[in-house]
This record gives structure tokens, sequence and C-alpha cells, in this order.
């Protein structure tokens, strides 16, 4: 039997998804049944809410942020002996004693229209605009410039980073083929991706086979790869940019490395 989960928020319950998968993740043997809940705004709709816990009794994460709404989930979930975790509670909490003041209570504020989300659909424009090599001449508004041999996750990262608000292309390293100078370039963090050659090698095959492509060639030949990987290595080195092996790397935390590094760089051009 599935162990069920209620995930309750007042707002599109982005925040409250993310960091169940974050947490379910490390339990790889239990078997899950989520129970969505999103834009409970009204006493009617919790009623409704309520009534889905009733019915399938389980742990109920919430991120309400209006104290009436809270309580009477907390005062059901009490007296009918269910676990209730507030997922914003004790960072609320702790945010209201280091600031001194208390929040707005205002729920979905984070998704309001403001300079910040325009910044991130400006963003995703951008990466889409920009995304293998296109549009070179455009890459001095860039915030994060990727370099990196076929299939090292190039575009899927500058998605991800454009999400964040933060404008990202990609160049691929193509032996044989000139990179752009890339020498007058000072605002953007330029970063390169390599990965294992095994495991690009067996990528590399499955995307010929999606194509129907059986023939052999340098694309997945094991030493050219190997000579692909090195030569762009050594351009790298070059470049005096930093290098992040994505074998073993989500696209989050490949680009979690990247959102580091150029606060850094940030920091250090700010002194």
């Amino acid at each position: 039997m599935p162990f069920h989960i209620h995930l309750v928020s007042d707002s599109t319950g982005e925040t409250i998804s993310a960091v169940t998968r974050a947490c379910i993740a490390q339990f790889e043997e239990v078997e899950v049944k989520e129970h969505i809940w999103n834009l409970i705004r009204t006493p009617r709709a919790l009623q409704t809410v309520i009534g889905g816990i009733k019915e399938n009794p389980g742990l109920v994460l919430y991120t309400f942020v209006d104290e009436g709404s809270r309580a009477t989930l907390e005062d059901y979930c009490r007296s009918n002996s269910i676990p209730c975790v507030s997922v914003l509670g004790a960072v609320l909490k702790g945010m209201m004693v280091h600031f001194g003041r208390n929040p707005s209570h205002m729920p979905g504020k984070q998704h309001a229209l403001d300079a910040d989300y325009f910044a991130r659909i400006d963003a995703m424009d951008y990466a889409l605009e920009q995304d293998d090599g296109r549009g070179v001449e455009r890459l001095r508004e860039s915030d994060v410039l990727i370099l990196g041999v076929s299939r090292t996750s190039k575009t899927p990262t500058c998605i991800y980073l454009a999400g964040r608000g933060i404008r990202a292309a990609n160049i691929p390293f193509v032996p044989g083929i000139p990179m752009p100078d890339l020498s007058e370039l000072k605002k953007p963090l330029i970063v390169g991706l390599t990965k294992d050659p095994d495991s690009l090698i067996a990528i590399r095959r499955n995307r010929l086979s999606l194509l129907s492509e059986e023939r052999e060639t340098a694309y997945v030949d094991p030493e050219k790869v190997r000579e692909e990987l090195l030569e762009a290595r050594r351009y790298f080195a070059r470049l005096a940019c930093p290098v992040i092996d994505v074998s073993r790397r989500s696209i989050e935390e490949t680009a979690a490395e990247i959102i580091m590094l150029l606060s850094r760089k940030r920091e250090k051009e700010a002194v």
C-alpha cells in the first residue's frame, strides 16, 4: 500500500512540490501517492481539502501564509492524529526574528509580475535565440557562456539558468571548426563542460539510434571521442575558464555550480 501525502498550497504549489520531490528521492523503496491541492484560498476550498485528507489519511505538507487557513488545517490534523508540517513555517519564523518584522502573509507573492518575473522571461527568450552557437553577435549580453562538445547538456543547462533569470548562451566545440573570438568578452562567465568518454559515447549512440542512424562514425568512435574531449580541454585551458565534469551530475547540479561561480565572479567585480 502506498503512503499518502497531501501537498496543500495557497499558491501554485511549485515550492512545496520541489521540496517534496527532493525529500522523497531519499526514500527509494517507498511508494508514495501524492494528492495535490493548489490555490486553496477560501474556506470552502479548504473544506474540500480536509475531505480529501479524511478519505486518504496521510502526511500533510502545506505552505499557507494565511493564519486562519493554517489554524483550521492544523486543528483538523491534530484532532485526528494526522501529521501536519508547515514547509515554510520554520524559515519564516527565522526571518521574522532576524529581520525584526512580520511577513506580509500574501499568498503567491513570489509569482508576482515584477521585474524579476520579466527578467526570467527575457532570459528564456535569450537562451533560445542563442542556442547552439547562434547569434554570436549578442554574446556580450550574456551572463554565462557555456562551451562543450556535443551531448554535454549545454542547452538544458542554459534553459534551467534562464529560469533563474540568468542570460545563458552556449557554443558547441566541434573539432576542425574554428571557435568565435571570445577574447573581448568581459561580462559573461565562460564555463566549459566535459564528460567521461564512455558515458558520452553511450549517450551519442542512443541519440543516433533515435535518429535511425546505424553507421559507425567519428561521432561515436572511442578514439575520436577521446581526442575530441582532449582538444576541448586544451581549448578551455587556453581560455583559463572553469571546467565542470557533468558525467555524474544532474542538470540542476551543473546549474548550481555555475550559479555559484557567477556569484563569486560578480562579488570580485564589485570590490
